[in-house]
């Protein structure tokens, strides 16, 4: 049985070891705690899929598809498959996010 989460927040990455720690270190900072992590590597050649791995070893919400080069569409796509939270957001990899980013989202729609 899989457990649903709240929040799937899904992150397709190609080539981004300059900037992925600081991207990562954001979203497990986060104030939320239920979501999962869904990271998908489109065919990285750099240290992206190391990165990745060392972060998925220390937190069990992080999910890793690893694909060939597709592009951005189809690694949302694929990350949108593999989604099990009730609600889903794409974060891109060389962007980073405030603590409170998943929680305040929340609170707003709750009030809609």
């Amino acid at each position: 049985m899989k457990i649903m989460k709240k929040v799937s927040i899904i992150s397709p990455c190609y080539n981004g070891a300059g900037y992925l720690a600081r991207f990562l270190d954001s979203l497990m900072q986060q104030d939320y705690a239920d979501v999962e992590f869904i990271f998908v590597n489109d065919g990285s050649t750099d240290e992206s899929p190391e990165i990745l791995s060392r972060y998925a070893a220390r937190d069990s919400r992080i999910r890793i598809i690893n694909q060939q080069n597709r592009g951005l569409p189809a690694a949302r796509n694929t990350g949108l498959a593999a989604a099990r939270g009730k609600y889903v957001t794409f974060v891109d990899s060389d962007d980073w996010v405030e603590p409170q980013t998943m929680e305040k989202i929340l609170l707003h729609m709750q009030h809609r």
